[in-house]
């Protein structure tokens, strides 16, 4: 049996080994871009395939194909949709602009299988066509952004149940540690007291909030250039395709995708993509933010904060034994640097489109993607590994709030702020607790001094005021 079979394009012949799906552009396109051995996202072959599939059966309803190649199309596209052929795809992310070589891929993994089904064997371009039959109607320009735009909405589907479950694991930890009252930082510097509860749940907070954000993000991605074909203007589809495609798409894949209302701006601009990338970066500058304060409330323990306690997941050096670092929330970190790294090149991406359509597409679909893709994978571990296991150390809590003098503060509207100040810097260039100042000054009673800065009154001044 021959390892290999000739195929032909534009360019010439070239052989193209036997048993592959693949036809002699990807060939091309592999030898052509050997860049980084990255492929492209699962998101993104299922949304291919969904498109394909879609379009396939737009054009068999409208009497553009025959229903015996429409039928083998949809089938191997069904096939690719369920999870089949993923070794087939083999051009780099890098590759040349549009995503056209992806497209490409597609085609003729598409057409390859195609020919299978109908009994022929791979490479018989006559009966089943990549560019003739499985392309009908279609461009790079309209089937790659629709099909980034699907990726990008499959992939946040997944993403936003994994946003859920850090958020409750941070709101349970909220209700957990409700009762317990520490010194509030500002500036890196005491300020007035709050509990550890109101900050877990303040994490938690931010997250629902950044998903509150997300709708409006998933509506723009929902509207889709499908059926511009070439440039916008529908060149070489069937009257009806546009509408028809995209109401098949839609079905397929449970997504409200519809009809571009500007089929020419959809080809032209990658907004969409660009809005879902800004959402993944805000989403990942509060985990850095939220990562970052745990590992400062849990630095030391003798020479930090050592408010609370992470769970002891790895040894945390080669040298010091017993030392444990707070690991989980430095992957976390490293994973949202990536995503804000991401969001950079997808911006510079974005922005270098010219004229009727964006060159860079490969490019913002794969950054877009893998960020939504590592945050998917990592967030519900950091929940189960981090957050969900945190205890507070109450005593050093306690120890730094009753030594804070900002609560001093409390005292102000009784002495006003000038005298609370000269006590504050006493105790500082003293250091004499503010408590005692007050007492050795005859300005308070030792129980005056406990009902207003004693602990239990000091955890009701940890409630918002309403």
């Amino acid at each position: 049996m021959a390892s290999t079979r000739t195929e032909t394009d534009s360019l010439g012949p070239r052989e193209v080994p036997a048993d592959a799906y693949y036809g002699i552009q990807t060939l091309r396109a592999v030898e052509n871009f050997p860049v980084s051995g990255l492929i492209g996202s699962p998101h993104l072959r299922r949304a291919y395939a969904l498109v394909k599939l879609s379009c396939a059966r737009a054009n068999v309803g409208l009497g553009a194909l025959d229903a015996r190649r429409g039928k083998a199309i949809e089938q191997a596209a069904e096939e690719l949709a369920a999870g089949r052929f993923a070794d087939q795809f083999v051009v780099d992310v890098f590759q040349a602009g549009a995503g056209t070589s992806y497209h490409m891929n597609v085609n003729e993994v598409l057409a390859n299988r195609a020919l299978e089904i109908l009994g022929e064997p791979r490479g018989h371009y006559e009966s089943v066509s990549p560019n003739d039959h499985v392309n009908l109607g279609q461009s790079t320009n309209d089937t790659f952004p629709t099909s980034a735009q699907v990726a990008t909405l499959l992939a946040l589907r997944e993403l936003v149940p994994a946003v859920r479950i850090l958020a409750d694991s941070f709101r349970a930890k909220g209700r957990e540690f409700a009762a317990n009252p520490k010194a509030g930082r500002t500036h890196l510097k005491d300020a007035m007291p709050v509990s550890l509860g109101a900050e877990f749940s303040a994490y938690a907070t931010a997250l629902e909030h950044l998903l509150e954000l997300l709708p409006p993000v998933e509506h723009g991605l929902g509207e889709v250039p499908l059926g511009g074909s070439a440039v916008g203007s529908g060149i070489n589809t069937i009257s009806g395709f546009r509408s028809k495609s995209v109401q098949e798409l839609a079905g397929l894949s449970g997504l409200p995708i519809t009809v571009a209302r500007d089929p020419f701006e959809a080809m032209q601009s990658r907004w969409p993509l660009g809005a879902a990338s800004a959402w993944l970066r805000s989403l990942a500058q509060e985990l850095v933010r939220i990562a970052n304060d745990l590992r400062l409330l849990s630095s030391g323990p003798a020479t930090g904060f050592d408010e609370i306690r992470l769970p002891e997941i790895q040894p945390g050096s080669s040298i010091m034994p017993g030392k444990v670092n707070p690991s989980a929330a430095e992957c976390l970190d490293q994973v949202a640097f990536h995503v804000i790294g991401a969001d950079l090149a997808t911006s510079l991406a974005i922005q270098a489109g010219q004229l009727e359509i964006n060159v860079m597409m490969p490019l913002a679909a794969y950054e877009v993607l893998f960020s939504a893709q590592i945050l998917t994978n990592y967030l519900p571990v950091f929940a189960r590994t981090c957050v969900d296991g945190i205890q507070s150390n109450a005593p050093a809590m306690e120890r730094y709030l009753l030594e804070s003098t900002a609560l001093a503060t409390i005292l102000t509207p009784r002495f006003g702020y000038p005298k609370v100040a000269e006590l504050i810097h006493e105790s500082a260039r003293t250091g004499t607790p503010v408590r005692t100042l007050l007492v050795e000054r005859g300005l308070l009673r030792p129980d005056e001094v406990e009902s207003l800065l004693g602990k239990a009154a000091l955890l009701a001044l940890t409630k918002p005021v309403p």
